[in-house]
């Protein structure tokens, strides 16, 4: 195609809105699929899953370690993959994968067969989750990024919405065995999630001659002006560039404990308000329903947020409201703690992945951006699959889940101090 064809596809395609706004919107359902199906669906299935195969708090957490694992061990490859092949293929696949593993969990009525779908479904969660929000960097420019990747997070706060007050619904009308049901129908979620996304998203705007949502008028990208010089360098010499990179590992840091403290949180909370709260189980999962409601807008806020006043302000914001959250809620279960920490969190529940994604794109560009994420990931991935199993250890020893909250907070505060030594983004990447 010459400039003059170019030029006139790009006038005809931007008359109407931008394609990046749909591919936004599948971002966050990608997310919905990978994460708010596979992950935060546990948490409101974990009371009756526990109940029907008699497991004990630290077979809880293993089940939820399972998922965590199978998504460490994926991260890297699936942004690798991505930044070689293209995010559609390897998203596409992750999903596919995280349908049937969720199918699977409620199939095979053993707690090692539930360790395998838990670990399938992190497998899935990975693939879909990792490439969508490292493709995002190729759609928005650096002053849209991190909105948008605060709205692709988004995603997980639907599968609370969604899995809050659905399992109560369908527990109450298939009874002890309910629990089964409710993992088909998530996996029938993701599965159509799948076939919207294998449709309609597309790895980057000069795929359809459109430039970036948010770029200069007068054509182009801006990832040079997130910090340096862009260099032309082939693939390979920008991967050794990504996991050299000191930044990178400074991010890994602060993601490790954001990965280890809010997962403990997020996996536990409906149980420990239900066992120790002895809080009805339909009440306990409103609240964690409002939590999502309240926490959708909670990525774009911080997103926002960080392109106005700068990612490292923002992360030590969110982390400080973190703290105070798992610190009220492990020291007292009176109904003012709860409720003041159920909206510390949700006011800042998704921020951090966001916060990483825009990141990850300011210093490494848009082509290695899911590289970059996913290499980040595998830390935070580190600390997700340490959390659960920890806590359900410190639960089992002290005959009570108080002091692993305790525990969310001393790391949620390692997290800020981590996010004071961050320094500003210089951009390294290869040219996009």
């Amino acid at each position: 195609m010459d400039d003059s064809n170019r030029r006139t596809t790009q006038v005809s395609r931007s008359s109407g809105p931008h394609y990046g706004y749909l591919i936004l919107a599948l971002v966050s359902l990608s997310v919905f699929g990978s994460l708010g199906l596979a992950r935060f669906g546990y948490t409101s299935v974990l009371p009756h899953m526990q109940r029907s195969l008699h497991l004990d708090n630290a077979q809880a957490g293993q089940l939820q370690s399972w998922n965590l694992l199978g998504y460490l061990l994926t991260a890297v490859p699936a942004g690798v993959l991505a930044a070689h092949f293209g995010p559609r293929r390897v998203i596409s696949a992750g999903l596919l994968v995280t349908a049937g593993a969720l199918a699977l969990t409620g199939l095979i009525p053993t707690f090692w067969g539930a360790c395998l779908g838990r670990f399938l479904s992190g497998v899935g969660g990975a693939a879909g989750n990792v490439p969508a929000m490292g493709m995002l960097a190729a759609w928005f420019a650096t002053r849209r990024r991190g909105m948008a990747a605060g709205i692709g997070v988004g995603g997980s706060s639907l599968g609370l919405v969604v899995t809050g007050p659905l399992v109560p619904v369908v527990m109450e009308r298939f009874g002890p065995e309910g629990w089964r049901t409710c993992w088909y129908l998530l996996g029938l979620m993701a599965a159509g999630v799948f076939a919207l996304c294998a449709l309609l998203l597309r790895n980057r705007p000069d795929e359809m001659g459109l430039g970036q949502v948010g770029a200069p008028r007068n054509g182009g990208t801006n990832d040079a002006k997130a910090g340096g010089e862009e260099l032309e360098i082939g693939f390979r010499a920008g991967w050794r560039m990504v996991y050299r990179s000191r930044q990178l590992w400074d991010l890994a840091v602060v993601y490790f404990a954001f990965g280890f403290s809010y997962i403990i949180y997020a996996t536990f909370f409906i149980r420990y308000l239900v066992r120790e709260g002895q809080m009805p189980g339909e009440r306990a999962g409103m609240i964690w329903l409002t939590i999502g409601l309240a926490s959708s807008a909670s990525g774009c806020f911080w997103g926002w947020f960080s392109d106005r006043w700068g990612r490292k302000w923002a992360l030590l914001s969110v982390f400080a409201l973190h703290g105070s959250a798992y610190l009220l809620f492990g020291a007292s279960l009176r109904p003012s703690a709860i409720y003041i920490s159920a909206g510390l969190f949700a006011i800042s529940a998704w921020s951090v992945p966001a916060l990483m994604a825009a990141l990850s794109g300011d210093i490494f560009g848009s082509r290695l951006a899911p590289a970059a994420l996913g290499l980040v990931t595998i830390v935070f991935g580190i600390g997700q699959a340490l959390g659960p199993y920890v806590a359900g250890l410190i639960a089992d020893a002290a005959g009570s889940f108080s002091p692993a909250f305790l525990l969310a907070c001393a790391m949620a505060g390692a997290g800020g101090v981590a996010s004071l030594y961050l320094r500003p983004p210089v951009f390294i990447g290869p040219r996009s």
